[in-house]
């Protein structure tokens, strides 16, 4: 759904380039918050490796969006990743994470216009994360306090988050589209093939998010409050433990496997398995060309990029070529989150001991 150049026109562009900038200085400050939120009791040194596992996120995020799914005839889709961003790592570092990978997509693989980098991040980021975090708040609220809850509502969040990035890509063309082409037409379109993808989005996102919860629920963002009862043995049946029992917090230990097994996963998914992705376009594109929206679009600004449609410049073969383009994407957007990810955190850090030294701090 990467809008390109020339799909809007320029004001409304840069319009949704300051919305995009504001969100995400808003999702700095949140991020702040979010990154430091596992530093409570008995969390040790597992707060301090929440910044990789954003960057993780980040990247698989990044590796995922690689394999698109056939979703109808001649068309395909592909994860757009707010809905798994903001239930794993919460919504602020969630806006934080795709927009990172759409600002590596576009600057290194040209794969969404630079003008239209704004669109993109609103569409694809802001919308998505909060449309499907607010409904996974309140789908929690109502629904029992277990795991299969948790999934179920990722499911659901997920599956909505997608036709309403749709809309408000409608909405963008319908203020500042540069072709003539029914609004309704477009609407019509552009809603009915992203619930398809939508469904994509559902299963790979409730997928991860119960993987993730099945070996470490202290480390999604969304399952905070979950915990596993202890069992004792009593006369050969397995009961829960008393309330008064004291189990070790999860969070106490490290999530380095978790890290580890994400990062190999993310490398072969981009490195090996988008090879087999579907070449349809995808649903955006696919509206476009049966609509005439892309008559206007303009050549990438970045198309000579050595690694422009995913694909290393001068590797004549395409599997070796695009297998090095998803590992090099993979490892620019793991390195350059964590990067993003521990400078937020650590600017927390100094905001507190700044505080904690200023006169009004200072106890007596």
């Amino acid at each position: 759904m990467h809008a390109p150049d020339g799909f809007i026109d320029v004001p409304v562009s840069a319009a949704a380039g300051l919305l995009a900038a504001g969100a995400i200085a808003v999702s700095l400050r949140g991020a702040r918050r979010e990154l430091d939120d596992t530093a409570r009791p008995g969390a040790g040194a597992g707060a301090e490796r929440t910044a990789p596992l954003a960057g993780l996120v980040a990247a698989f995020i990044f590796a995922v969006q690689m394999l698109n799914f056939p979703v109808a005839a001649g068309t395909s889709g592909h994860l757009l990743g707010g809905a798994l961003a903001a239930i794993l790592v919460g919504p602020y570092t969630g806006v934080l994470c795709v927009s990172v990978v759409l600002m590596l997509q576009a600057v290194l693989f040209a794969d969404g216009g630079l003008t239209a980098l704004g669109v993109n991040i609103t569409t694809m980021a802001i919308t998505t994360t909060v449309v499907a975090y607010a409904l996974f708040r309140g789908l929690v609220k109502v629904l029992p306090r277990s795991r299969r809850s948790v999934t179920a509502a990722s499911f659901v969040a997920a599956l909505v988050s997608v036709p309403a990035s749709a809309v408000v890509f409608t909405l963008l063309y319908a203020v500042g589209g540069t072709t003539d082409v029914s609004i309704g037409k477009v609407a019509t379109a552009m809603v009915g093939v992203h619930v398809l993808i939508g469904l994509g989005e559902a299963a790979i996102t409730a997928l991860t998010v119960g993987a993730v919860i099945a070996v470490r629920p202290d480390l999604v963002h969304g399952a905070r409050g979950l915990r596993q009862r202890l069992k004792l043995r009593v006369n050969g049946e397995l009961v829960d433990a008393p309330e008064t029992a004291e189990p070790v917090p999860a969070a106490a230990r490290s999530p380095r496997k978790v890290w580890i097994a994400g990062l190999v996963t993310s490398l072969v998914l981009a490195g090996f398995v988008s090879f087999y992705a579907s070449a349809n376009p995808d649903g955006l594109e696919k509206v476009a060309a049966d609509h005439g929206i892309d008559q206007q679009a303009e050549e990438h600004a970045v198309a000579d990029s050595p690694l422009a449609d995913y694909g290393v410049k001068d590797v004549d073969d395409a599997r070796l070529s695009g297998g090095l383009a998803g590992v090099i994407g993979v490892g620019v957007t793991v390195v350059a989150g964590t990067g993003v990810f521990w400078a937020v955190r650590r600017r927390r850090t100094a905001d507190e001991q700044a505080e904690a030294t200023s006169p009004a701090g200072t106890s007596v």
